[in-house]
Parts: C-alpha cells; structure tokens; sequence
C-alpha cells in the first residue's frame, strides 16, 4: 500500500495532464490483450496494414509477458500536455544505463522473469543504439497508425476526464474528486492510499510525505487500475483510468450508430441532419477533429454546424489547453429527449 500525506499546499499544487507519449506506448497492451481492451479493437483493424509496415519485433517488445513497460519508454510528464515530439527526444537521450536497467527489470516482471525476446537480446548490450530505434519506432507508430483518426479520439476522452475531475474538485474538493478516480484509491483525513494488489507493487508500497510538492494525476485509456510512480524525481505522480475510456469504439464509421436513430427522427426535420446527428454524438464531450471524423466529413462543416448549434444555447463550450470541446447543454439534452419544455422549466 502507498500513503500520500498530503497538506493544503500540495492540494493546491495538485494538477492533471496526460501523456502522448505514454498513450503511445501503452496503447501496444491492447494487441496482447484484446479482452481487456475491447474498446480498442476496432482502432486496432482499422491500421492493421499500415501497422504491419512497421518495426513490429521491436513494438510489440516493449510490453513485457507480466504486461510491465521498461520505465524509460514513460518518462514523467513536465507539464499537463507535453508535445509527443519533446516526449520523444527525452525518451532518445534516455542515458544508456538507465535505459539497459529498465529493459531488464521489466522482464524480470517482479519476481517472474522472462527471457529477452531475440530483437531485445540483440540490442541490450548496445542500449544507446536501442533506445534509438526504439525512438524511431514509435515515431512512425505515432505517424502512421495513432495521429490520423486514434489520438483526436484518445485526446478528447482524456480532455473530458480532466474536465469532469476539474469539476469535481471545485465543487465537492478533495473528498468528492477521490470519491472516483479509482476503487483502488481512498482518502482521508489528509491521506490518500493506493492498494495495488501485484505483488511486486505491494512489496515496494511505502508512505510518501508529499511535503508541498504537489500531486501529479494523470488520465489513462489503457490503465486497468490506479497506479503510481515515486521513483522519479519530482512530485509523487498517480495514474488512473480515464472516465469514459469505454466510449472509444462508439460511433466508429461513416455516421456513427449513437446518432442514427436521431438523425433520421423528427429533430432532423426541424435542424437538419447534420446538425441533429451532432447533438446525438455530444452526450460525451467532443472536439471538432474527432466528430469531424466521426461523421466522415471536413473540420470546416463541423466547425459551421457547432456555431450555430451553440448560438441556440443547444452547446456548450469549454477550452482545455489547445482543444475546444463541446457537449449538449441542458437544453440541447432536452431536444434530442424530444422535451424542450423541461429545459424551461415547464
């Protein structure tokens, strides 16, 4: 069990962010382990080609048989929303010993080891060299199979998250965020406690005075429970799964299947079809990139149809970082429900 004496300051310096880089990575789980990640399969068809392409011995290397990640391959975020490229180079200058160490840990799998596929074996003993192609790997990874379609997807269920926590913290404080984040997480009096219940976690569990360094929490699609890292220099850092990590197949294909018994209803007589198939897909928030991709149409359409639609009151908007996301309003709930009249309170 790990313990975070935490004080009024380390609350106040408590912030969330999420990782590129670490979305990158992990998102490889999800080919060893299609049952846990359902969600992603369909992503997963989708680039299969292009993935082929690719330096799959090396890839499909970085998730150990017990499912660890060599720690290198996730390295702690700087700031909430750090750019993959930046991530990348850090991850290339990783020094050689380090990245060596962390190759062989991981497969050690706490207490489980498990031999070096033969990709890995060949470059051990050069880590600078590994830690490069590794790099490059995931680059093209990045490039061809993640940044098109995935990661506008991945972002938004992400940006959502840490909208709602957000929320939850300014309005219920650090009871009502803690609340759920994560069965294994629970707070009071001042303390939060993360039980893992991998043995390897279990055996190094300690109690971490925080002592005003602030808490690090950090969003994940491809967590299966809340995690920690107090390794590393800098605050202690909590990874957790994302809310809503589950909606990540919804909608996959031309109009999206949320939105079609709306589109073709009554609301489209009176808006339009493609408006009234938007107001079907922002139960959840949405940047305009991913419904763009969602309904299979430009950026530029999306961005016409969410103006008007939020001039109507029927959305809302909120800015996180670079990203705008929206999502219906209490009114535009109300339309799709076919009850305007409840928003107005009648």
């Amino acid at each position: 069990m790990f313990e975070f004496h935490l004080g009024v300051d380390d609350l106040a310096a408590t912030w969330f962010g999420y990782s590129a880089l670490q979305e990158a990575v992990l998102s490889l789980r999800a080919r060893h382990w299609p049952l846990r990640y359902p969600e992603q399969q369909p992503w997963i068809a989708g680039w299969q080609d292009r993935y082929e392409t690719l330096d799959t011995a090396l890839l499909e290397s970085m998730i150990a048989p017990v499912g660890f990640v060599p720690d290198f391959l996730t390295p702690r975020p700087l700031g909430p929303r750090p750019d993959f490229s930046a991530e990348l180079a850090r991850l290339a200058a990783t020094p050689p010993e380090v990245v060596r160490a962390d190759v062989l840990e991981a497969y050690r799998g706490g207490g489980r080891p498990s031999p070096l596929p033969p990709v890995l074996a060949g470059l051990i003993d050069d880590p600078a060299a590994l830690a490069a192609r590794t790099a490059e790997a995931l680059d093209a990874y990045w490039t061809r199979c993640l940044v098109p379609a995935w990661w506008p997807r991945a972002r938004s269920v992400l940006e959502a998250d840490i909208a709602y926590r957000g929320r939850m913290l300014s309005e219920h404080g650090a009871d009502g965020l803690f609340a759920d984040l994560d069965a294994r997480l629970s707070w009071h009096a001042g303390v939060l406690r993360l039980v893992d219940p991998h043995p390897a976690v279990k055996a190094v569990g300690t109690t971490v005075k925080v002592a005003g360094r602030g808490l690090v929490l950090i969003p994940t699609l491809f967590g299966l429970g809340a995690q920690t890292d107090v390794t590393q220099a800098g605050p202690p850092l909590v990874c957790y799964p994302a809310r809503g990590k589950a909606t990540m197949a919804e909608g996959l294909g031309p109009a999206g299947a949320e939105a079609g018994a709306v589109a073709d209803g009554p609301l489209a007589g009176l808006i339009g079809t493609p408006r009234a198939r938007l107001l079907a897909l922002l139960e959840t928030p949405a940047s305009t990139t991913e419904l763009a991709h969602r309904l299979g149409v430009t950026p530029g359409a999306v961005s016409r149809h969410l103006g008007a639609l939020a001039a109507a009151g029927l959305l809302e908007r909120n800015r996180l970082g670079r990203s705008v996301l929206y999502r219906r309003s209490r009114l535009g709930d109300a339309v799709v429900a076919g009850r305007p009249h409840l928003a107005a309170g009648g």
